[in-house]
């Protein structure tokens, strides 16, 4: 069964760069450019993961978070951010996020991270 992958920043160069990644690993891919635009599709979709930026318009990553950990918590949560102090990480974590990356990121390790969260190992792949 393909995992189900919501990408959801409104910065159009990340977007591409991400939904490109995650079509690469075999992922389905979802798109959202504002946080209202987010929570829509979790809703319709049901992704199995989001990667999730923290300064979207509508509504915040932070507000999503909340509202998505509000509704249920099986959908794992990578915030990917600019926003990497301290204090955001942490409200971050407050708020349910299962890991925090901060922008810029290794794609390698965003790859590894996500197949860490879907339970997914090295050995899954059908290569």
């Amino acid at each position: 069964m393909t995992r189900k992958i919501l990408i959801a920043d409104d910065e159009p160069n990340i977007v591409i760069s991400l939904e490109y990644l995650m079509k690469r690993e075999g992922y389905e891919v979802l798109v959202a450019r504002d946080g209202e635009e987010a929570l829509a599709m979790i809703a319709e979709h049901e992704p199995d993961l989001l990667l999730l930026d923290a300064m979207m318009p509508k509504k915040t990553g932070f507000e999503v978070l909340q509202a998505v950990r509000g509704q249920q918590s099986a959908m794992k949560i990578i915030m990917l951010t600019a926003k990497g102090r301290d204090t955001d990480i942490e409200k971050g974590r407050a708020l349910g996020a299962d890991d925090y990356v901060v922008k810029p990121f290794s794609t390698r390790e965003l790859v590894d991270r996500v197949g860490r969260l879907l339970g997914l190992s090295a050995d899954d792949n059908p290569e």
